[in-house]
């Protein structure tokens, strides 16, 4: 099936680290040019080395906590290559790890807040008025199925993902009118660097198990028996980000081996 990305500039926010090279490959492979935003140039020249062998990437400094970054990097974005067609926000982080609600401190909580949902709204708001304009635009946030269930000594990260899906909605219905989607991919674990350096060791440590112990957990309750990937989210993104889902807008999509659903 050709998912019509050949040309479309699709901006990921994020891309250097995490899910975002493994999800920015993808958009790469399908055609499109690549516009790759966030703070480590080293990781995004890395990354653009790769993509450049398969189509275009531009690469540009962006945090996206900070109004102004997300501002110009759309500005450049929409100079050098015309429009913007697709924004993916990967852009994310962890929060807390084992804290309860109680043990969370004001500084650990909005600091994941801050970056979880106040990242999303502001590439959103930057990139929607061109979109609006063109009538045409596609967003894919990532999420996460805690914020779908919650998880206990996840309570910030969970909050943020909980905002984000509001966040997400909301837009969707406002967008809707001019042809501008706007989904969310919800990941559950997705076993990766970040998976297995940040969350397994906190996890661990706090329950007294090894890392693989928590793993095995982990795996043992979703339905599929299994762990996600980056390329399972890289291809929920496609699927949302392209116009085979053209009349779907406003929905979270698990990809979490059942996780959400049981």
């Amino acid at each position: 099936m050709d998912l019509n990305f050949t040309d479309k500039v699709v901006v990921v926010t994020g891309a250097g680290k995490g899910m975002g090279p493994e999800i920015s490959i993808s958009f790469a492979r399908e055609g499109a040019k690549l516009v790759l935003l966030g703070r480590d140039l080293d990781a995004l020249s890395t990354l653009k080395s790769d993509i450049d062998k398969i189509t275009s990437a531009l690469v540009l400094h962006c945090d996206v906590t900070v109004p102004q970054d997300c501002e110009d990097a759309v500005a450049v974005a929409e100079a050098e290559l015309g429009r913007v067609d697709v924004l993916v926000n990967v852009a994310g982080g962890t929060g807390p790890v084992g804290d309860t609600a109680w043990e969370t401190t004001p500084e650990g909580f909005n600091e994941i807040v801050k970056l979880n949902m106040g990242g999303c709204f502001l590439m959103m708001k930057a990139v929607l008025p061109g979109m609006i304009a063109r009538r045409y635009g596609k967003i894919v946030n990532v999420g996460g199925t805690f914020g779908m269930r919650g998880r206990a000594g996840r309570m910030a990260y969970s909050a943020s993902k909980w905002g984000l899906r509001g966040i997400t909605k909301s837009a969707a219905i406002e967008a809707g009118p001019h042809n501008v989607n706007v989904n969310i991919v919800a990941p559950g674990m997705v076993d990766g660097p970040r998976f297995r350096t940040k969350v397994m060791p906190g996890m661990a440590e706090a329950r007294g198990l090894t890392e693989e112990q928590v793993i095995a957990e982990h795996a043992a309750e979703y339905a599929l028996r299994r762990i996600s990937t980056a390329a399972d989210v890289a291809n929920a993104c496609l699927f949302l980000a392209s116009d085979v889902s053209r009349q779907i807008t406003g929905i979270d999509l698990p990809v979490d081996g059942g996780w959400a659903a049981l």
